[in-house]
């Protein structure tokens, strides 16, 4: 099975919450902590992404890279 890590630019993430209904395996979910603007972002909850980028095609930020594990 393929193995995903995604690298999130905490810093422009607006919390917006689009990508988490995107993860079909709930890798994904908003911090408790904020960054400089204030909001919650966006963090890796678990270990199970499979590199889908189902996150990252649906950010209106574009803030989500998805890199796969060969």
């Amino acid at each position: 099975m393929a193995r995903g890590t995604l690298v999130i630019d905490t810093e422009r993430c607006k919390g917006c919450g689009v990508c988490i209904t995107a993860c079909k395996l709930n890798v994904i979910g908003l911090s408790k902590k904020v960054n400089g603007k204030g909001y919650n972002y966006l963090e890796m909850q678990s270990d199970a992404c499979v590199g889908c980028t189902n996150c990252a095609v649906v950010c209106p930020d574009g803030v989500i890279s998805v890199y796969r594990e060969k």
